[in-house]
């Protein structure tokens, strides 16, 4: 089972997310005003800063293939995670995308689960890309995700039966409720933001590593029982 974590911010706390055990390291870099965004520079520093094994994955809402690629080229991730609002980048467009991206990168495309299109919307992206993401669309974002509110597992065990390809469940997940829906939707990964981060006085976040610690142990428990 992976795991995966977002969103780091400095190499220091990707560094301590990846000693917990985390498989995926996320980060988000923009110029948009993202929860968490770092820029181009800082996020190559931190995915410079991971010990080997560890993937390196960056999540962009743009919808323009060459600024997605110029993202790429700057913090140099193994996957790349599409997570613009959905039909943004269409299925047609990501298969182009890959065609411009190196031979080694792995594309992660975001499906807002809003209901039972997901599944179609989920079977539309299986061939261009390498694994997807299932998670919820917050109002406020632009882009699919960072809502920290679950959505109908119902869906999403929908989607991990149709396609042929990995999915991680993403959306609201926490230690408290990880193993739950491990058991139920039977993902290929589990990823959390919100629910591992420590809210500063600013309105900032930054990773709690306890939370974090948990996450990855109730994930650990789950597994054993599959």
């Amino acid at each position: 089972m992976i795991v995966q974590i977002y969103t780091m911010q400095t190499p220091e706390e990707a560094v301590a997310v990846a000693r917990l055990g985390v498989d995926h390291i996320g980060v988000s870099p923009a110029y948009r005003g993202l929860p968490g965004e770092v820029d181009y520079e800082t996020a190559r520093a931190i995915f410079q800063a991971l010990p080997p094994g560890v993937t390196k994955v960056a999540l962009t809402v743009e919808e323009d293939l060459a600024a997605i690629v110029e993202m790429v080229r700057a913090t140099q991730p193994d996957i790349v995670h599409l997570c613009g609002l959905m039909g943004a980048v269409p299925p047609q467009a990501v298969r182009e995308l890959r065609g411009m991206l190196p031979p080694h990168m792995r594309i992660m495309q975001a499906i807002s689960v809003v209901g039972p299109q997901a599944v179609e919307d989920a079977r539309s992206y299986q061939d261009v890309a390498d694994m997807l993401i299932l998670d919820t669309q917050a109002p406020d974002i632009p882009g699919v995700g960072a809502s920290g509110k679950t959505h109908d597992w119902n869906v999403s065990r929908a989607i991990v039966q149709a396609v042929k390809i990995p999915v991680i469940l993403a959306g609201g997940l926490s230690p408290e409720n990880v193993a739950e829906a491990i058991r139920f939707v039977r993902p290929w990964g589990v990823d959390s933001l919100t629910h591992t981060n420590e809210t500063l006085p600013d309105g900032r976040f930054r990773k709690d590593l306890e939370r974090v610690r948990q996450f990855v142990q109730a994930v650990r428990e789950a597994e054993r029982e599959l």
